[in-house]
């Protein structure tokens, strides 16, 4: 599981170092998905494996329901494999980068069974709520039974 969050660099050529205790995560996988989140100004990054779990869930949807064919096109379709070099880092692609608006200081989150990775402006903003976003929150926190 992905957990924790730490801040690194993007260097000029859009690599950033993945968190050792990610890499870990991933064991000997060097190849990982990213994808742009579909409604947070993030990259999401999936071990292969989870993506191909994904892939399987999804090739299960309706054919052609209006909805699974957007997401299929929006999620899907986005999503670049990705390969660690020696060094533990990954290239981010522009695409990915522009959807994130990552620029020089990013974060890794881990949420799981999957990261984000975030600029540090953007997951400043995403976690500022209104009162009412607040109080909605709390009510929600408080019906889980973990």
């Amino acid at each position: 599981m992905f957990r924790g969050q730490f801040e690194h660099a993007i260097d000029e050529k859009g690599r950033t170092s993945l968190p050792a205790r990610f890499r870990d995560v991933l064991a000997d996988a060097k190849d990982v998905i990213l994808t742009p989140s579909l409604f947070d100004p993030c990259v999401e990054l999936y071990p292969l494996k989870a993506w191909q779990d994904l892939e399987d869930k999804i090739a299960e949807l309706p054919r052609f329901d209006p909805n699974a064919i957007q997401f299929r096109r929006r999620y899907l379709s986005a999503a670049i494999e990705c390969e660690l070099d020696k060094q533990g880092r990954i290239l981010v692609p522009p695409s990915l980068r522009e959807h994130a608006g990552l620029a020089k200081d990013a974060l890794w989150r881990g949420v799981g069974k999957t990261a984000e990775l975030w600029s540090k402006a953007r997951w400043a903003a995403a976690l500022e709520m209104t009162p009412e976003q607040a109080q909605d929150f709390k009510a929600f926190v408080g019906q889980l039974s973990l």
